[in-house]
């Protein structure tokens, strides 16, 4: 009697279009968990419809018995974007509670061993990804690669959260009297003022830094792709200001992701940025089931303001929200890594 013993098998795809389609399959399913890799998939796939080279690999470990086809518990994707490589993404469409070390291992180290030949090794320079993948993969790096992780290693750890029109809570929020606002995209003209915006943001979010040329780059290709809003202030006696910005750059058929969230420090604690953000999230939401975004768990006075818009599972005694999960990104020694930027 033939053996049903499952097996995983391990796909390395160097362009979009030769991603197996179990794996789009299981991105579509978990649109909220994949929006790191399922929207970048999709522009590549199209800039190679075009005649476009993309630039970008993508390694899937998939499950199969002789009687089942492959079902994805792994992908693992290596890309970039305007403005330098981005992180390795690792998305799982496992239920992360039930993970178990002797079953997500030996998958882990697969990936990770096609993906050392795949990339030379300083491209891998952080992981993002749920909180326990990103621990066990980073220590099967380091060991597989000799490659440490960096010493202050924790770039970001945030919660996934999500906002859909049913959670999306309508409120009305004043400023100071005698001041008059704006909600709107950004234009052209907007492009310096965005771009000091975009260059604070990136202060604030080491070692993603920008130099003031690109911030301006970011804004521009922001403003052109019409990706970002912003709150126009019009205060009496003054020039118009943008106080805040909030930009959204990847989108799939039902989701959305805020990725930018930046308030002016001179324009902090009146609201700006929950309004903004409020207004971008209806305006998505006429169109996607729900936006996503990330909460760093060093900024409570952030989830407080994506709370009161609507996001689900931010209160701090909150009760566990299903797709509200931890996730983690670990950098690699900078002195044996390229860095890049997302």
């Amino acid at each position: 009697m033939p053996s049903v013993a499952p097996s995983y098998l391990i796909e390395i795809s160097t362009s979009a279009s030769t991603i197996p389609e179990y794996v789009w399959d299981a991105w579509r399913a978990h649109a909220r968990d994949s929006n790191v890799m399922l929207p970048h998939a999709e522009n590549a796939r199209h800039q190679e419809s075009t005649g476009h080279k993309s630039n970008g690999i993508w390694i899937s470990c998939a499950t199969s018995t002789a009687y089942r086809a492959p079902a994805v518990d792994f992908v693992l994707s290596c890309t970039a974007g305007s403005l330098g490589s981005y992180p390795l993404f690792v998305f799982t469409p496992l239920p992360l509670d039930e993970l178990d070390n002797d079953y997500v291992y030996p998958r882990l180290l697969a990936l990770a061993d096609a993906l050392r030949t795949a990339v030379p090794v300083e491209r891998v320079f952080s992981v993002f990804a749920p909180e326990t993948i990103t621990r066990l993969f980073v220590s099967i790096w380091t060991e597989i690669t000799g490659v440490p992780l960096a010493p202050s290693a924790e770039y970001y750890a945030a919660k996934i959260s999500y906002c859909t029109k049913q959670s999306l809570r309508p409120r009305s929020i004043s400023l100071l009297p005698g001041v008059e606002y704006d909600l709107r995209l950004a234009m052209e003209e907007d492009t310096l003022q965005v771009a000091e915006l975009c260059y604070g943001f990136a202060v604030e979010s080491e070692p993603f830094v920008l130099s003031k040329e690109g911030a301006i780059s970011e804004a521009s290709i922001l403003i052109r792709k019409r990706q970002l809003w912003v709150h126009e202030i019009h205060a009496h006696g003054q020039p118009s200001e943008i106080a805040s910005i909030v930009a959204f750059t990847r989108t799939s058929e039902t989701v959305a992701s805020i990725t930018k969230v930046y308030t002016n420090p001179r324009w902090r604690k009146r609201g700006c940025a929950e309004r903004l953000t409020r207004k971008v999230c209806k305006h998505l939401l006429k169109t996607k089931e729900s936006v996503v975004l990330y909460v760093a768990h060093n900024n409570p006075a952030a989830a407080k303001v994506y709370h009161r818009v609507g996001f689900v599972g931010l209160e701090p005694q909150a009760e566990k929200v299903p797709g509200v999960d931890s996730w983690l990104e670990l950098g690699f020694d900078r002195r044996r890594v390229v860095l890049g930027h997302w």
